[in-house]
């Protein structure tokens, strides 16, 4: 049995849901983070992404955690990835799989609690994370 297929029957029982989780919490503020993708990527499967965030990275104000949000993957939280100070940079390239145009999310969480985020539009034309059952 295939993930998708044990998911999509967990999301038939009466109770159970699957719901995407709202990337923003309502802290969140739109600066100190650049999501750069391409404008049009021909194929779904392997889009390259770079997130900088705008952090001195010392130990006193550093980036705890980016976390990546698809609007229209089947899963939502694309990736996590988690900082510190000996860091150096704050700053991910990455590729990623996509299903569909969309916007992508970037959020940052930074070591005085603050909260960022950046979106980035991508129009794709072969689609990748579907089901080909």
């Amino acid at each position: 049995m295939r993930r998708r297929q044990f998911l999509a029957g967990l999301a038939a029982l009466p109770g159970v849901a699957l719901a995407q989780v709202d990337p923003l919490p309502a802290a969140a503020r739109k600066g100190k983070v650049t999501v750069v993708l391409p404008q049009l990527a021909d194929n779904g499967n392997s889009v390259p992404i770079r997130i900088t965030v705008d952090s001195p990275m010392t130990t006193a104000d550093h980036v705890r955690s980016i976390h990546l949000y698809s609007e229209r993957n089947p899963v939502s939280n694309m990736a996590n990835f988690y900082l510190g100070p000996r860091a150096g940079k704050a700053e991910i390239n990455s590729r990623v799989r996509l299903a569909g145009s969309q916007k992508v999310t970037a959020v940052a969480k930074l070591s005085d609690g603050s909260v960022w985020y950046d979106t980035a539009a991508i129009v794709v034309t072969l689609s990748a994370c579907l089901d080909e059952s």
